[in-house]
């Protein structure tokens, strides 16, 4: 890849560094987008043995571009999000994608393609763990910095999600007994 769109393209992905989630951190601060990518990614990584048949590098590569039209449009928080704020950041990524050198175009095109179609076991470990991720960060965030709709809404939030997977409704599960345990701490 040429050195400028490369540098081009990381300009571009730094905005992830300082785009905010509505997402508090431990530490009581908001997280960064880049961030929840990251530690996504790593959670990718540390289930593959629970999914050996599984391309892990594909799943990897989802958990870190899958936010990449939050660079421009930033995060939505889920329960706030529309079908127009969607296609929005639909469009975005495919005019950063097609701005990329072919190689790369094609194969992330291909690859946001898969995920949004959720039919390969890759594109649904990805959104099960993107469901997760944000739930177990909402579990470490201090729960003064939760909205009273989360109180339900983290015990029901990527439900859906996890049902392929007996590991990943395990998961779920135990993501669940934290959470209220963490409820039952304010009361």
């Amino acid at each position: 890849m040429d050195v400028k769109k490369f540098i081009e393209i990381m300009s571009i992905a730094e905005k992830l560094k300082n785009n905010t989630r509505h997402s508090w951190t431990s530490s009581n601060r908001h997280e960064s987008v880049a961030e929840h990518s990251w530690r996504l990614s790593l959670m990718a990584y540390f289930v593959k043995d629970e999914f050996p048949d599984v391309d892990i590098n594909k799943v990897i590569l989802m958990c870190i571009c899958h936010d990449l039209g939050e660079a421009v449009t930033g995060d939505i928080p889920t329960f706030n999000k529309t079908e127009n704020d969607r296609f929005i950041e639909n469009r975005e990524v495919h005019q950063l994608l097609s701005n990329l050198p072919e190689s790369y175009r094609t194969e992330l095109t291909m690859l946001f393609m898969e995920m949004q179609a959720q039919e390969t076991i890759e594109s649904k470990i990805y959104k099960a763990l993107d469901r997760m991720e944000t739930l177990i960060q909402h579990n470490e965030a201090d729960l003064s910095t939760w909205l009273p709709l989360e109180y339900e809404l983290n015990l029901t939030y990527g439900e859906k999600e996890v049902e392929f997977s007996r590991y990943m409704k395990e998961l779920k599960q135990a993501i669940n007994e934290d959470t209220i345990k963490k409820i039952k701490l304010k009361i």
